[in-house]
């Protein structure tokens, strides 16, 4: 049976075009761990928040081989995302780049096939602590988003240019009858700037890194 692979059967979430365009984002869910910082700070938080992330993604995956949890099918596991802000409100970006980082608040994520319940994410905890012990999967959690309308595009070329192109989403978005809702609550959590990294930065030339950058928004005058 061929493997599911989510970025191909939905396209429109995973490979948008390099120009911003109107999505609707349906419910999805994900493991997710929660922190502050600098994700470039080598032996940070957000280091160990992506290796629990895969961690218990592949044991989840390989559960197959042991103890296959009810309605397991064959899959890819998907691309590393992030939702991005900081604790005061304000922009992520401003004049063209990236704001103080070591202020970030962030939840790495990982989106789980819908057979993916807690007692299937308490079983791959107990499988890692047993063969990962260094990895600290505390704080890895289930977490479901229903972002809903938002605008989307493909940013290619190095993290710190994406600001090039988050001018262009707010243009667009200025432009076509929109609003930014990034901080608005929707089916139970805050929207988020978000972001899903196509490409491996270990084994990719900066210039030619694919990000999906991703905001929320309203129509204008909804409430």
């Amino acid at each position: 049976m061929e493997k599911l692979d989510f970025k191909k059967a939905y396209r429109e979430l995973y490979l948008p075009g390099t120009q911003p365009s109107v999505v609707e984002v349906p419910q999805i869910p994900y493991l997710a761990v929660d922190g502050r910082g600098d994700p470039n700070t080598s032996d940070g938080e957000y280091t160990h928040a992506v290796a629990a992330l895969y961690a218990l993604s592949y044991t989840i995956k390989m559960s197959k081989m042991q103890c296959p949890p009810q309605g397991y099918f064959e899959y890819v596991v998907p691309p590393l995302e992030g939702l991005w802000w900081f604790a005061d409100g304000t922009p992520l970006f401003a004049q063209g780049v990236i704001r103080n980082k070591a202020q970030f608040c962030w939840t790495a994520m990982i989106r789980q096939p819908d057979f993916v319940t807690p007692e299937v994410l308490e079983w791959a905890k107990q499988q890692c602590a047993r063969k990962k012990p260094e990895i600290d999967l505390r704080d890895a959690r289930l977490l479901t988003l229903c972002e809903g309308l938002c605008v989307q595009m493909m940013h290619k070329g190095p993290y710190d240019a994406e600001a090039s192109s988050v001018r262009r989403m707010e243009t667009y978005i200025a432009q076509n009858g929109l609003e930014d809702a990034q901080g608005e609550h929707r089916c139970g959590h805050v929207c988020r700037h978000h972001e899903i990294y196509l490409s491996d930065p270990r084994r990719t030339a900066p210039q030619n890194l694919k990000t999906v950058l991703r905001i929320p928004v309203r129509r204008r005058g909804d409430a």
